[in-house]
This record gives C-alpha cells, structure tokens and sequence, in this order.
C-alpha cells in the first residue's frame, strides 16, 4: 500500500467520481484504506467549479478572488488545489451580459490566473427582469449565453479528476444574476444530477433597486428552493449594517454619530471574508500529506443542511486582532443576530456550524466548550436534533492573514429566512393580484404558472419554518 499523497492515477477517474459527493471526505479516506490505494495529490483540486453570473455574481467573485490570488498573503500550495487546476488557472466561471464588471475582474486579478475561455459575455444587458434572464435573447444575431456557458462548464468539469459539485455566485433582484443564474441551477443539476449545488447569493435594499425586483427574487428563489442544495443568503440590509459597523470600529476619523460611506466594494469584501471563513481549506479536511481536499462547501452542506426542504442559511462573523477572547468574538457575532420575527415569534436554528481561525494559536480549544454553549443559547437550536453543533478550527486566518488575528465564522440553517420570503411573497402577491409589471414577463416567456408555482414553493418553505421549534 502506497502512502497517502504518492503520485498514482486516480483511481476513481470514470468511475467512481459521479458516486463522491454521496460520502463524507473522512470516509472516502476510510474507503481508500479498505481498498488498499491511496488518494492522488491532484484530487483535491478537482472537486469544485466556481460559477458568478451577472454583474453582483461578479463583484464577490472580485473580491473573493483577490483573496485566494492574493500576494500578500503565503498561501501553501497544498491549498491552492482546491480552487486551481494543473495549468495554474481558476477553476471559475465569470459569465454577464455586459463588459463593464468583467473588464474590472479582467485588469484586478492577477494576470494570466482566469481562463479566457472561462468569461462569457453578452452583448446586452437582461434589463433587471428575470424572464429575459431566464429565456434570454430571442434572435439569431447573439449565441445564447447558456449554451456559451454550459459548453465553458462541461470542459471544465472535464479538466478534473473528480468532480463533486458547483458554488454559483449571483443576485436575487438583477435580471442576469436571477434569471440566468436560475437557469443554469436547472441546467447543472439536470446534467450533473449527483453533484451537489451550493448558492451564495444577495437579496436587495428593501427600499427598493428595481422596481421588478420582488417578482425577481420570489422566482429566483423558487428555483434555488428546487433546484441547490443549500442557499448562502446574504441581505444587502443586514451587510450594509454590519460593514458600517466594522468601519466605526477601524476607521478613528469618522465623526462619532455620522454614519460611514459605504461602497458597494466594502460589502462584497465582507461577503468574500465570510466565504473565505467558512470554505477555505482547514486542517481537518486535509490528507496525511497535508492535500486540501476542497471538501468544506460539501461538508458545510452536510453540517447545516440535514433537511432537504430547509436550505436557507445566515452567516455571521466577527474578526479581532491581537489577543484572542473567543467568547467576545461569539457575543460580536450574536449581535446582530435576528431574535424574532417581526410578528414577535421566536427563530429557531436546525443546525449551526462554527469555524475558528486563528493564526498559530490554539487558544479556541480552550474556549470552545463555553463558546459553543453560547452560540447554542443564541441560535435557539432545536431540541429534536441531537448534535446541533458543528466545529471546526485551523491554524491559519485567511481573511486577517498579516497580522496575530482570529475570526470566527458562523453559518447557521435559520429560521430568520422566513423573514425575507415573507417581505418578498408579500410585495410579489400585492403587485401581482394589481398585475402590475406582468406584460414585461410575458413578453419574455414568463407564464402564469411560474408565479403559481413560484407563490407556491415558497409557501411551502415558510410553512416548514414556521414549524422547526415545534
């Protein structure tokens, strides 16, 4: 028997890899030991395809891969796998109906990392409308973005030895994000029915971005509801809440009782920083060679989407330098967490996961127990399931990466989701009993039956919610 990490051929290659995403990263290694072979140094970094779509997809994936590509920041090369295949290129996607974004990817990342191939572009934008999004463009003079993209995806699927699954990047509200990104939810999860689908996508400004955003996010959502297996949902209220608050307490010249401009950058920053907490590369995930897996979106799904039907996640974090109290950071993230509904009922978490980092410091260890117990407390977990609880920790802070920091991560399947779909299936419900705006759907394919549907599933949604602290 080989050691683990010797240069052998993948012995999963057409054949077992349609079947990897079914098991645990700890039992394939179980696997690999009963069978008497070994996993290859390259099948960590052929597990995971990185897809943004539009132009809100796009911006996070800037900033989420400034992080990855950073040069400031000594990344080990066992943990680029994850994320690079053997040519040194981003196993990601950029796909938009418009130059403007891509052109800003294309010029702040380094140069040569993104594939050329890999940036698909439109000639025109979708006009915030999921419709147009979804149907696209209904003329022979531009090749359709879906199959410009699904034909981008199949090859780089093809470029790994193992493919386990897809992070799609986009918007609830804009129509490329919404509508494209909805489509190719379906697509992927029609042709790779086995690879898992995780979502990190954006609500909008209740007070309002477009004014056919409600009907947007009620199908976006709908679709996500049918089609992923879990939904990294990020509301531009709450970030805009939490990136002004960091910038109170990083920036001394902000006059006290002003609020802080924030740009649209700073709030993708603060997204990006909560991916990197939850998904870059830790210790425990690792083989005996110290090879990423690239298994965290995998098992992060595991953690915290246990129920088919509840895939709504909330993420917090909170990062701190110099010396580390675990327990104040834990109070930071409960901060802003959503206690109740505005109806006065109490939210109600399934399952919560946490992940520690901390520059060569193990003093989490030592807190855990107590920071745990808090966050139990907080979130309400559920008294039905009976391991809640989920915890990981590493050695390397990613997010603070130059400095003696630490951070701690949170996402948790929570029940404050209902919150936005309620917002949501109200304002779609009032505008679509007025018909209001419906012909701009219509035009585009749209039909009935997609709202009816649409109203439906999320229906469906909340009532299980409604139902978790039962």
């Amino acid at each position: 028997m080989r050691k683990c990490g010797s240069a052998v051929k993948n012995p999963f290659t057409n054949f077992f890899s349609p079947r990897l995403p079914a098991i645990s990263c700890k039992e394939l290694c179980l696997l690999c030991w009963i069978g008497g072979i070994c996993l290859p140094e390259q099948l960590g970094a052929m597990s995971t395809v990185w897809l943004q779509v539009g132009q809100c997809g796009n911006q996070i994936g800037l900033e989420w891969w400034q992080i990855l590509t950073s040069e400031s920041c000594a990344h080990q090369e066992s943990d680029r796998y994850p994320f690079f295949t053997r040519d040194g290129k981003l196993s990601a996607l950029a796909v938009d109906s418009e130059l403007k974004v891509i052109r800003k990817l294309q010029k702040q990342i380094k140069r040569g990392v993104f594939r050329d191939s890999n940036i698909i572009l439109g000639q025109r934008g979708r006009g915030n409308n999921w419709a147009y999004g979804y149907h696209g463009v209904r003329s022979d003079g531009e090749a359709s973005l879906l199959e410009r993209t699904m034909e981008s995806f199949r090859k780089e699927v093809e470029r790994r030895d193992c493919y386990s699954g897809t992070v799609l990047l986009h918007s609830l509200s804009g129509g490329t994000g919404s509508g494209l990104g909805a489509r190719l939810c379906e697509a992927i999860r029609d042709e790779y029915p086995l690879g898992y689908i995780l979502s990190v996508t954006v609500a909008p400004h209740q007070t309002g971005e477009s004014p056919l955003q409600n009907y947007n996010s009620l199908l976006s959502l709908s679709w996500l509801q049918r089609y992923a297996d879990g939904v990294l949902l990020f509301h531009n209220d709450d970030v805009l809440k939490k990136t002004s608050a960091l910038l109170r307490n990083t920036t001394a010249a902000v006059p006290t009782g002003t609020q802080p401009q924030i740009s649209f950058s700073s709030m993708n920053t603060y997204i990006a920083s909560c991916l990197a907490g939850l998904m870059y590369p830790i210790n425990m995930f690792k083989t005996g060679s110290k090879l990423s897996m690239g298994m965290e979106p995998w098992e992060l799904l595991r953690s915290v989407c246990p129920i088919p039907a509840m895939k709504f996640l909330h993420t917090a974090q909170a990062c701190k330098r110099g010396t580390a109290f675990w327990d104040s950071l834990a109070s930071s993230v409960v901060h802003s967490l959503p206690r109740e509904s505005p109806s006065g009922y109490p939210h109600y978490s399934t399952s919560v996961l946490a992940v520690a980092r901390s520059n060569q410091d193990d003093s989490f260890v030592h807190s855990q127990n107590s920071v745990l117990l808090k966050l139990k407390q907080a979130y309400r977990c559920v008294p039905w399931n009976p391991f809640p609880l989920d915890c990981w920790i590493d050695f390397k802070n990613i997010i603070d990466p130059g400095h003696h920091s630490h951070s701690l991560t949170v996402c948790a399947n929570h029940s404050s989701a209902v919150d936005l779909l309620k917002w949501v299936m109200e304002k779609s419900r009032i505008m679509y009993e007025a018909r209001a705006y419906l012909h701009w759907y219509w035009k585009y394919g749209c039909e009935e039956e997609d709202f009816r549907q649409a109203f439906d599933t999320l229906h469906s949604v909340i009532n299980n919610y409604g139902s978790v602290g039962d």
